[in-house]
């Protein structure tokens, strides 16, 4: 198969996993995906494997663990979610995403037994599970040494959850999704616990006492071992660094000073230790094969894969005249830690931010931490059908922020326009050296996929060809507190 062959029938390939039920029409049932598994053969458990949940940073601390496990000469599969830019982004092998020849022929070999599936259930498989059934057959035909796996949503019945980690990891807990998993944090967490599994180690980052309970309940209902963030391990000291920050981290086994890590906060450095913590843990299991048990991980190999840790899409910066950074946060949880690392880790006296989120989020709850620092704020929308129109946010960020400091623009492209211009004109007032003023693309993984594809793509840095967004005719900007309509999403 060609090039241009492979592109031709992965974008068929995309079509048809796209036209199936999408990933946030939740259908709790495990049924689906195990008819599927076991029609391949059961292929999640050719391979140990570190499952990790939470609310916010699973897919940092699925990055980070899945470095330091290649840095140590495994073989790795990485299965996150979901996507910035790519589909294949998903499911990567030794660090590197699926290209187009090697994503059509996993689709092309799930496909007959997921035809079978279809037939035999009374709802057919969704996108989600099409995409675990394609990742746990690569990490087998690989094969990997060890599979680091990220759940879609919760744990007890995400799909992800017919494998059983030898390792749990579970990042910081807190309101999201309520819908399906729970109104309090208690609901939420009991949920999540459940990919910790009898014999497995839990790797617990700091959370509420509320939520800790009941981590700990599981683990000690299924006799999981514990390792707990400030207790059994964490983060010693961290200070800033150029583009990032230089932390200690005291492991299970061992101390880890002076670890330069190139992305910002103190959420990234509890995600390392986290990391770090999983792959010590790891490393004591019979799964593991270079365990060391009882040794602590080499510090010359830890600090090298630190060092090249990326988290694309998380406080990334993606343009420099005027600075212009991307993050995915998407609730009010995530949204003050991006707050937080940005306060920490920028001078900036003014900041833009372009803001999309999607209409089940609590957006009410993100305007609330984006306003002691929003100088100004563009509310907009991503491509997503699921996407909140920009005018109701721009509604609700004018409640919060005030009709001065809100605009709204229908289109992104617009909107990083705009919001490019008012830092431009901002730096210009102020008279000094340029980037004194930065701008904040923030909201969901959409909008910040969208908005790296966007600038990374366009012509000389700018908005780029934006044809691929759903077209919408009329583009007119407006603040809100004028009259009329920023237009009608299709």
């Amino acid at each position: 198969m060609t090039g241009d062959e492979a592109r031709r029938r992965l974008r068929a390939v995309e079509r048809e996993i796209f036209a199936r039920r999408p990933e946030h029409s939740i259908d709790p049932s495990l049924e689906r995906i195990r008819a599927l598994v076991t029609l391949l053969g059961d292929p999640q458990r050719a391979y140990p494997v570190i499952h990790i949940t939470g609310t916010n940073g699973k897919t940092s601390t699925a990055r980070m663990t899945e470095a330091l496990l290649r840095a140590r000469g495994l073989r790795t599969g990485l299965f996150t979610s979901p996507h910035l830019s790519q589909v294949g982004e998903r499911i990567c092998v030794d660090g590197q995403p699926l290209d187009a020849e090697r994503f059509v022929a996993a689709y092309d070999e799930i496909k007959p037994y997921a035809d079978l599936v279809d037939a035999s259930q009374q709802v057919p498989l969704s996108f989600f599970e099409i995409l675990c059934g394609m990742a746990f057959a690569v990490f087998a035909d690989a094969p990997v040494d060890v599979c680091v796996l990220e759940v879609g949503m919760g744990g007890t019945f995400d799909n992800t959850n017919v494998a059983d980690g030898v390792v749990a990891v579970v990042t910081p807990i807190s309101l999201d999704h309520t819908q399906y998993l729970g109104s309090t944090v208690e609901e939420i967490a009991a949920d999540k616990a459940g990919i910790i599994k009898p014999g497995a180690v839990a790797v617990l980052a700091q959370q509420p006492p509320a939520v800790a309970e009941v981590l700990l309940r599981r683990a000690a209902a299924v006799g999981a071992g514990v390792a707990r963030e400030g207790l059994e391990f964490g983060v010693v000291s961290r200070e800033l660094a150029v583009a990032g920050q230089q932390v200690s981290i005291r492991g299970l086994l061992g101390d880890y000073p002076d670890l330069y890590l190139p992305l910002f906060g103190a959420h990234q450095a509890g995600n390392l230790a986290c990391a770090i913590a999983a792959t010590e843990a790891f490393a004591r299991t019979p799964a593991a094969v270079a365990g060391d048990f009882d040794t602590a991980l080499d510090a010359a190999v830890v600090r090298q894969a630190v060092a090249t840790m990326t988290s694309p899409g998380r406080l990334e910066v993606v343009r420099r005249s005027p600075v212009v950074i991307v993050d995915a946060g998407h609730n009010p949880g995530g949204m003050a830690e991006s707050v937080a690392a940005l306060t920490e880790a920028f001078s900036f006296t003014d900041l833009i931010v372009i803001l999309a989120v999607m209409a089940d989020k609590d957006a009410a709850g993100i305007l609330g931490e984006l306003e002691p620092v929003a100088g100004h704020l563009v509310a907009t929308a991503n491509s997503s059908d699921r996407s909140m129109s920009a005018d109701a946010l721009g509604t609700a960020a004018a409640a919060i922020l005030g009709p001065d400091r809100v605009s709204v623009a229908e289109r992104l492209d617009d909107a990083i326009e705009l919001g490019v211009a008012l830092a431009d004109e901002a730096d210009a007032r102020a008279g000094g050296a340029p980037g004194q003023v930065g701008v904040l693309i923030t909201g969901s993984v959409v909008t910040a996929g969208e908005a790296r594809v966007l600038l990374r793509e366009g012509n000389g840095g700018g908005a780029g060809d934006s044809s691929w967004l759903a077209p919408r005719p009329d583009r007119r900007r407006q603040s809100v507190s004028q009259p009329g309509s920023a237009g009608d999403r299709p």
